[in-house]
């Protein structure tokens, strides 16, 4: 009896991480993000199992176990990052997936008030505090700008800075390159009016610049 009492708690226990997995991957799929539904509850029930196996095994200490179940995720959650231009993307996917693990692993723990208690700060970090992330990127006043552009007379640099000046825009020249026998220049940009138009049709329709990324 206590054996098969066991046996209901665990399944119990995997049935929740399966629930709080869901809950988490619904918003990961409803962005189309890498890491989508299915693979948070995978991974919130996989970490769930594990932490419950470590608990029964006799031959392995559970912190062996639990320290190699954050390795796992770590190679997982790197997966999910990579970069786009001059931006990285990924992260908060990467982050959602390391606390999805510390979620399955908190259960497997039988740390239930913890577990709901985090997934609710979870819920609200990706739901609610959205909208205030984009009011405070309303007064982003900076932008990296990469540019790419076929300079063999070295020309394009003073035209550029003297455009950023006659338009009152602040401007520090972050990093200068050479690639595929094209100049690389990389401006970090500041428009008091957090207008960035000028600086993009300026660019487009430049004759020598061949690419830039924001």
């Amino acid at each position: 009896m206590d054996l098969i009492n066991l046996y209901i708690a665990e399944i119990g226990q995997i049935i929740f991480a399966f629930i709080i997995g869901a809950i988490i991957g619904i918003e990961r799929e409803f962005r189309s993000k890498p890491a989508g539904f299915r693979t948070m509850i995978l991974i919130c029930v996989g970490s769930c199992l594990y932490t419950i196996l470590s608990k029964e095994s006799s031959e392995v200490s559970p912190d062996r176990i639990a320290s190699n179940i954050v390795t796992g995720i770590g190679f997982i959650g790197a997966g999910v990052i990579f970069k786009e231009g001059i931006s990285v993307n990924g992260l908060t996917t990467a982050a959602l997936i390391w606390i999805t693990a510390a979620l399955g692993m908190a259960i497997g723990y039988h740390n239930y008030p913890l577990a709901i208690v985090v997934s609710g700060i979870v819920v609200i970090v990706l739901f609610i505090l959205e909208p205030v992330q984009r009011f405070i990127e309303r007064f982003h006043k900076v932008k990296d700008y990469r540019i790419k552009i076929k300079d063999s007379d070295q020309k394009f640099r003073p035209e550029v800075e003297a455009f950023f000046k006659n338009n009152s825009l602040d401007f520090r020249l972050m990093k200068v390159a050479k690639d595929n026998n094209e100049a690389v220049y990389l401006y970090r940009i500041s428009a008091p009016d957090r207008n960035y138009s000028k600086v993009e049709e300026f660019l487009i329709n430049h004759k020598n610049v061949s690419s830039f990324d924001v």
